[in-house]
């Protein structure tokens, strides 16, 4: 009898799990050999740590998020060096930013009070600092606070903690189907830009390469399923049943239609744009602290696993 190897998978509540909860619905990390346990991080900083210490061992977050720990310019407070790196691309950062109702313009948002990001030095905070500059706006006139993940900032939102937020989908979709606003899709005004990858540290990749190399086929299969036109009711039923809460099945059907599109959902053959990822490293040499000029991808990312495959 075969045993399981043990995987701990974290990351944040998201269309982006999609293969995930494919994989682990249909069984087929099992049947690559793999027990994976997943779990829902509250923000970046906790899944830093995670990941650093080891009590997880693959990460699904924002590549920037690797960028940042790489360079010692995270929150997170981590004991020593990062050798995070990124080893397959999941999606190009379907990123909107969401207002309450009454603010039809970006420019509108200097007259009410802070915008709440996941932390204040990861790469989506860069990203809406970037989209409020192009529209006029400085850092005092739009000051940012600390939420955590998009679902904390879709609760602060709704709440009225906050007057706008940039949001994933189907996040954005329940805000606009209760009426708030969507000011701009984040690539329509940044370009390019590398959103959610699978990530681990270099040195446990190294050692457990085989591990690695079955979680990338056991992912490829999950994609290859739920994008088959024949699987799509039963797909988007576990997306649904995932997400739950205010996703209604027109909202589901929504989301998961933009996600399917291979021109800006989930990316099919799991690569890593290399234009979106050279815009992450121009935003962070742009806004981070201290500011470093980031110019060698290869330092964030390596691919030679999924060629593996």
């Amino acid at each position: 009898m075969s045993t399981l190897r043990p995987l701990k998978i974290l990351a944040f509540q998201g269309a982006s799990n999609w293969p995930m909860w494919v994989g682990l619905e249909r069984g087929i990390f099992a049947r690559h050999g793999l027990d994976v346990q997943l779990s829902i991080t509250p923000n970046s900083v906790e899944l830093a740590r995670d990941l650093y210490h080891g009590r997880c061992q693959v990460a699904l977050t924002a590549i920037d998020n690797v960028v940042t720990y790489v360079e010692g310019q995270g929150e997170a407070g981590l004991p020593g060096p990062a050798d995070f790196f990124a080893f397959l691309g999941i999606d190009d950062a379907v990123l909107s930013l969401m207002a309450a109702p009454g603010i039809g313009r970006i420019a509108d948002l200097a007259a009410h009070g802070p915008i709440a990001v996941d932390a204040l030095t990861t790469g989506y905070a860069f990203v809406l600092r970037e989209m409020l500059t192009l529209s006029g706006l400085t850092a005092e006139q739009s000051p940012f606070f600390r939420v955590g993940g998009h679902g904390l900032r879709l609760e602060a939102l709704l709440a009225g903690r906050t007057a706008a937020t940039l949001l994933t989908t189907p996040l954005d979709l329940i805000a606009e189907a209760k009426g708030y606003h969507r000011l701009a899709r984040a690539t329509d005004l940044i370009g390019p830009y590398a959103g959610v990858t699978a990530n681990a540290s270099r040195a446990w990749a190294a050692a457990n390469r085989d591990t690695l190399l079955a979680f990338i086929r056991a992912w490829k299969e999950s994609l290859d399923w739920l994008t088959a036109p024949a699987n799509r009711a039963e797909a988007v039923g576990i997306f649904a049943t995932r997400l739950g809460g205010s996703l209604t099945p027109a909202l589901a059907e929504a989301a998961c239609t933009l996600l399917l599109d291979p021109a800006q959902g989930l990316r099919r053959d799991l690569s890593i744009d290399a234009e979106g990822l050279a815009t992450v490293l121009r935003l962070r040499s742009t806004y981070a602290t201290p500011a470093t000029a980031l110019t060698d991808p290869g330092r964030y990312q390596d691919l030679s696993y999924l060629a593996a495959c």
